[in-house]
């Protein structure tokens, strides 16, 4: 990612260690600082703590709060970051996650996924609009 990239600082929440660790050194790479949870209350705390992300990659599925829940609470505290989440799932035929996932319209990676199909996701999401004339 060039040096002016408007994406430096990231918050992954994934309980798969492997996973965790796969997508933290692909982002790294990227020349991307990136924070790591295991689950949605370290997520929050890191969130709650006033540092600014620029993106933000939840699992859906992790213990104590999940990423539907810490994105709820994204919404309702640092509603202007809701449009940084990318979603990442092996579960989006679960009926509550399919529904959840409709209703915020954002994102989601399906795993498993290769490192390459993460960045080019990201990089589509984080893409800045077009200058106006």
């Amino acid at each position: 990612m060039p040096e002016n990239s408007i994406c430096k600082k990231v918050l992954v929440m994934e309980d798969e260690p492997i996973i965790n660790r796969i997508v933290t050194r692909t982002l790294s790479a990227e020349g991307m600082e990136v924070d790591s949870a295991e689950n949605g209350l370290v997520a929050e705390d890191k969130i709650a703590s006033g540092k600014n992300y620029d993106l933000f990659l939840f699992d859906i599925r992790t213990p104590v709060i999940n990423g539907m829940q810490v994105y709820k609470y994204i919404e309702e505290h640092c509603p202007e970051a809701a449009s940084r989440v990318i979603f990442m799932t092996g579960d989006s035929l679960n009926t509550a996650t399919s529904r959840f996932l409709e209703r915020v319209k954002r994102p989601v990676m399906e795993k498993p996924f290769t490192p390459a199909e993460l960045l080019e996701l990201i990089h589509r999401v984080i893409a800045p609009a077009p200058a106006r004339i």
